[in-house]
């Protein structure tokens, strides 16, 4: 299947109310794992590949790193694959274009692309991002491929006080509808965990919407009913692998 014929599928099967649920991988050996197990499609966290290779999350692996991981990941399985590419690396437009470009170019068909300011404070404003967003959308098109462009809002998951985040929706309604007017293909919403401002998102936003399960997030089947689009693991299964090797290791150690 070419790489163009995959971001089409990928794109399809972002339908609200019975999401596509991605268990997030972070190298090729735990891509071929997942596809193994009936994955339709394949999603990197960008925690999890930093992690993997001994680096903090935020853009603290070298973006050619990253892309070797991602080119490798795209070369041993045949599923379409979506790249947590954090904020592309760049801050001006015509630097994430070219760098939009270079994950496409290493196999990607999707990206997850955020709007906090990555080593920074707050969030890029709504005009700037969607600039950075239109840039995307622009390299995808000279690529030829219909790049899933999963635009990230940090306004929950930087709100810590879950009970504030009621506040925070109607900026979040914003930021989709410039994001989605820039050529954003989704809308993810990381840390928002309430059934009431889920369901009020979804219904209001013209995107697909994208969840992340958290502790206190609504189950698979709920989140479902609630009208989302996409479910996302992100560093949860990087967490529980490692917990599990580091709990064998131990029985091993124990017994020498």
């Amino acid at each position: 299947m070419t790489q163009a014929r995959k971001a089409l599928d990928f794109t399809q099967l972002h339908v609200p109310g019975t999401p596509l649920v991605l268990y997030n991988i972070w190298d090729a050996g735990g891509a071929q794992a997942v596809a193994k197990a009936g994955a339709r499609s394949l999603a990197t966290g960008s925690w999890s590949v930093a992690a993997a290779q001994g680096f903090g999350d935020g853009q603290k692996i070298p973006m050619d790193l990253l892309l070797q991981v991602v080119a490798r990941i795209t070369a041993t399985v045949d599923l379409p694959v979506s790249v947590d590419f954090e904020g592309c690396y760049a801050e001006a437009p015509d630097a994430v274009g070219a760098n939009v470009a270079r994950v496409i170019e290493a196999g990607a068909i999707g990206i997850n692309f955020e709007d906090q300011i990555v080593g920074g404070a707050g969030l890029h404003s709504l005009e700037t991002q969607s600039a950075r967003i239109a840039a995307a959308r622009l390299a995808a098109q000279a690529a030829d491929v219909a790049l899933y462009i999963n635009a990230r809002t940090d306004l929950f998951l930087k709100e810590k006080d879950r009970s504030k985040h009621a506040g925070l929706v109607a900026e979040a309604k914003e930021r989709a509808a410039a994001y989605a007017a820039a050529g954003a293909s989704g809308f993810f919403v990381p840390g928002l965990v309430d059934p009431a401002l889920i369901k009020d998102i979804c219904e209001a936003v013209s995107l697909p919407v994208n969840c992340m399960m958290l502790d206190g997030a609504p189950s698979i089947e709920e989140l479902s009913g609630l009208g989302v689009a996409r479910i996302s693991y992100g560093p949860g299964p990087y967490f529980t692998a490692m917990a599990d090797l580091g709990k064998r290791a131990q029985e091993v150690y124990g017994e020498a």
